[in-house]
């Protein structure tokens, strides 16, 4: 026989799963008082089965917000195409909110916060741009949000030759003007021309876990993208840690074939 808070827990996982409108994504669950109030067991037993619901990925639980049921339906978060210069350099539609287009999910400007600063950058940020470990760098630090749950942070490097006196350095929350960073960078005389990205997943740190909200044993999966003009100079070295359960990751590319063209793949 199941303990019961393995019951309680079933109860509620199955009222979150079955779409129940009072547990809907975003909808906080009764505090546990309220829950003892209504008979479903003692504080011990209800605390049990929120935790067990944390565990599992179905709520979040912190300090000031409660537990709210989690966003079951992760973010797609898009390959090359979120990159695609007619939507950033001829439109208004960045990489991330690319994102959230191909999800049917709508953005709201305070969605996104940041602060910029400069100062000593870390060694994988100096690293790529090819400077002496200890270099000063822009540091652009954006957390983003769906509704009020963080999805993820980037934080983007940048030398200050290539940014002073523009919005890049500019900490009002949003994307940086009209088309974003890149749209920023491409008037500015430094046009994107590729990139390249590298993932890995591992386990977040406390300050992560607060920050993003996360239930205990969830992973991140970090990014490391490089931005570089057609000439090859570096023009952004950006970090991003994402929540594993809030995104999909789609890529769509066409398959090279070196012997064919002649050229080795980047």
């Amino acid at each position: 026989m199941a303990p019961k808070w393995r019951e309680l827990a079933d109860r509620l996982a199955d009222r979150i799963k079955s779409g129940d409108p009072e547990y809907a994504p975003g909808q906080q669950l009764p505090h546990i008082r309220e829950m003892v109030e209504a008979g479903e067991g003692s504080k011990s037993t209800v605390h049990a089965a929120y935790k067990a619901l944390e565990a599992e990925g179905l709520v979040t639980s912190s300090r000031g917000h409660g537990t709210v049921v989690r966003q079951q339906t992760p973010l797609k978060r898009l390959g090359t195409g979120r990159y695609d210069k007619a939507k950033w350099r001829d439109g208004d539609e960045v990489a991330f909110i690319a994102d959230r287009a191909s999800s049917g999910r709508k953005y709201r400007r305070g969605e996104q916060t940041q602060t910029v600063t400069l100062g000593e950058a870390p060694p994988e940020a100096t690293a790529a741009h090819g400077l002496p470990a200890g270099s000063e760098l822009y540091a652009r630090v954006r957390l983003v949000k769906e509704g009020e749950q963080p999805t993820h942070t980037l934080t983007s490097y940048y030398r200050p030759e290539h940014v002073e006196g523009t919005r890049l350095i500019d900490p009002a929350p949003g994307p940086a003007g009209r088309g974003g960073g890149f749209r920023v960078l491409h008037d500015a005389g430094y046009e994107i021309d590729h990139m390249k990205e590298e993932l890995f997943a591992r386990t977040p740190t406390p300050e992560e876990m607060k920050l993003l909200r996360l239930p205990i044993g969830e992973p991140v999966v970090e990014l490391h993208r490089t931005t570089y003009t057609a000439d090859g100079t570096v023009v952004e070295f950006a970090i991003g840690v994402h929540a594993a359960s809030r995104f999909t990751w789609e890529y769509r590319f066409e398959v090279p074939d070196s012997a064919k063209d002649g050229k080795a793949p980047r």
